[in-house]
């Protein structure tokens, strides 16, 4: 397919032609080519290097084989956990972002491989999960989560968690290759849970939410308003005691616990929810999917609910990386202000979740602060994920290592997990990232992340060509050239992050020692203007005509963070960012230890330019009166030089 229409296919997957969806819409990641020092190596490590990373490891692992074995292709036993089909489907969802992009017909045809094998496993009235399939009656004695009967256990099954996924990845292969093999497994099998579920039927929840993104998703390829209408049902049963089973444990005592359903968000109906809770990951693929479903149906049913959950997040939960889930029993969230440091579980699914969520809000509402919060997350909480080579990966990421206990043993990244929906969360993130940079509405057009590159955006009717140069997030200086067809009047919405205006975060959770924040110049064609901030936005209104130059200089001091007095993991301790990027300690820099680093009121902070160090970087150097000195680097790229100590927070003396 060629690329003009493989950007139309991409806009008629996230929203459809005809009828109500967000108000702010992304530019398809089709249509933006990025070019980034920072990203660029990022996104062609991905390519080149994890896509097949990943594949291999399903196929060493028997999570295509399952498939196989499922479908009567091979012969064998079923390998692995009853949510590994979700794996493979991520996968295949991150390699049809990449074909997208850039076409290859040996990955295409592996795709058509997998997705006939997919086929196979799928039960002939569109039931699709290995596991049943190849055991049958044995099921229980292999994982009893897995239900004695199909959807008889949702709340551990994850028999709907599986298929969200495939919903997922059939709607990106449609998208990237006009194909509907993949499409017509995922449409077989929601009619099939269309026959099952539904207020005269079957009326239950996934354990594990993510169906109702890959619904919303899968409505958006296809125009079948049915498919929106199960993810509405999906998440207005939850908490409904009234209508269903909710899991209820007894206490030692006799007394009842909500624990299980709080778990699950299932404790109470989701528009009575202010706080949250239970496993991370589940709850920020449920928050998103209630703003898909509020936008697509052009409702506000679930929008109080989820602005008070999303503070509760941002103002209470969450770690300066952006990362959230303070408890490792249960990979969930904690108490308000609970943020262990070494202890944090900081999921990068989690990270994920939460960046899903904050960009649907933002195209609800076009406030920055939700933008704000997905940079905090993509550079430090996501990126510190995946290693530099692509092929190592951290499921938790602490702010804090003693060099010895780690996740499973291992105190550093690792290849693979037996749990491995973090690597293959990467795997489709990193491709899609370019549909995050530009969004549109209307005459208004919206610059979110800083990135070099080139972009062809439809504003006010016709196409314009933009070009960002910028060494962001090392430096803050962006030049934007604007190309329109012919004049055009629009108005660009240039985001002002918070962190340059003197605030890190949105609400008070974290602030900065010294906030002062100097007014920050606009130039267009080597004049300052005049523009009104709105939402976070530097708002230039004017008549674009082509070669129009937009420059701003975003001020990029060593700041000093404090944390809320109610954190008190964090009190007597201060941390360092620059710009986006959160900054951390590690021993290799500093006499083998971070123990002894700390810093005063008097320590004196400079940046040094390392573009040889790991990979380009910026560096923090500190040096107190009495001659003591340390090294910071950048949070993302801690552990790459063999296992040891590492500090976010440090001692401030």
């Amino acid at each position: 397919m060629r690329n003009s229409t493989l950007a139309f296919v991409a806009l008629f997957f996230f929203f459809r032609a005809s009828g109500q969806d967000y108000p702010i819409r992304p530019v398809p990641f089709t249509s933006v080519k990025i070019t980034s020092s920072f990203w660029q190596p990022r996104l062609e490590t991905n390519r080149l290097v994890t896509i097949p990373f990943a594949f291999q490891k399903c196929e060493e692992t028997g999570r295509i084989d399952n498939f196989a074995i499922a479908g009567k292709r091979k012969k064998g036993e079923f390998r692995g956990q009853r949510f590994d089909d979700s794996d493979v489907f991520k996968v295949i969802e991150g390699a049809s972002y990449s074909l997208a992009s850039h076409p290859d017909k040996k990955l295409e045809t592996y795709l058509d491989t997998l997705i006939s094998y997919i086929a196979a496993a799928q039960e002939p009235d569109g039931y699709l999960y290995t596991i049943r399939t190849i055991l049958k009656d044995r099921i229980m004695e292999v994982d009893w989560r897995s239900g004695y009967t199909r959807f008889n256990f949702l709340n551990g099954s994850h028999e709907l968690y599986n298929v969200g996924h495939l919903y997922e990845a059939a709607a990106a292969h449609y998208q990237a290759t006009g194909r509907k093999n993949l499409l017509d497994v995922a449409t077989k099998n929601a009619d099939y849970l269309l026959k099952v579920f539904g207020p005269d039927k079957l009326i239950e929840v996934p354990g594990h939410e993510e169906i109702e993104l890959g619904l919303v998703k899968l409505y958006r390829a296809t125009g079948k308003k049915d498919y929106l209408k199960l993810a509405k049902f999906f998440i207005d049963m939850r908490g409904r005691s009234d209508l269903r089973r909710i899991l209820i444990v007894q206490q030692p005592d006799g007394s009842a616990s909500h624990l299980d359903s709080l778990y699950f968000q299932d404790h109470i109906p989701v528009t009575k929810q202010t706080e949250v809770v239970g496993h991370a990951v589940r709850a920020g693929y449920l928050y998103a999917g209630m703003t898909d479903v509020d936008a697509v149906m052009g409702a506000k049913t679930y929008g109080n609910a989820l602005r008070k959950l999303w503070h509760n997040a941002a103002d209470q939960k969450m770690y300066l990386t952006g990362g959230v889930g303070a408890n490792r029993n249960g990979e969930g969230f904690g108490d308000n202000y609970q943020l262990p440091n070494q202890e944090a579980y900081a999921e990068t699914c989690a990270s994920v979740a939460q960046m899903l969520w904050n960009y649907r809000m933002f195209l609800q509402s076009g406030n920055g602060d939700y933008l704000d919060i997905f940079e905090r997350i993509l550079y430090n909480g996501f990126l510190s994920g995946v290693s530099l080579d692509g092929t190592h990966f951290f499921y938790p990421n602490p702010l804090a290592a003693d060099g010895v206990t780690g996740f499973n043993g291992e105190a550093t990244r690792v290849p693979w997990f037996a749990t491995s929906c973090c690597p293959t969360n990467v795997v489709r993130v990193l491709p899609s990232l370019p549909g995050y940079v530009y969004a549109t509405q209307g005459k208004n057009l919206y610059l979110n992340l800083f990135m070099a590159g080139e972009a062809k955006v439809p504003v006010a009717g016709q196409p314009v060509v933009l070009t960002q140069e910028t060494n962001y997030p090392w430096h803050g200086s962006l030049r934007l050239k604007v190309e329109p067809a012919q004049a055009a009047a629009f108005t660009l919405h240039l985001r002002i992050p918070g962190w340059a205006k003197g605030k890190p975060v949105p609400g008070n959770l974290y602030r900065y020692e010294n906030a002062e924040a100097p007014v920050i110049p606009v130039r267009v064609n080597g004049q300052a203007v005049p523009y009104r901030q709105e939402n976070g936005f530097a708002l230039l209104n004017r008549t674009w005509k082509k070669g129009d130059i937009v420059e701003i200089e975003l001020p990029m001091p060593v700041r000093k963070v404090l944390a809320h007095e109610k954190v008190t993991a964090d009190k007597g301790r201060v941390a360092l960012e620059r710009g986006p990027v959160v900054y951390c300690v590690e021993g290799v820099d500093n006499g083998g230890t971070v123990k002894k680093v700390s810093v005063g009121a008097q320590t004196t902070l400079h940046t040094v330019n390392a573009p040889d160090f790991i990979t380009e970087s910026v560096l923090i150097k500190g040096e107190s009166p009495d001659g003591a000195r340390f090294t910071a680097i950048p949070y993302c790229l801690w552990s790459h030089r063999g296992v040891g100590e590492m500090a976010v927070w440090l001692p401030a003396r």
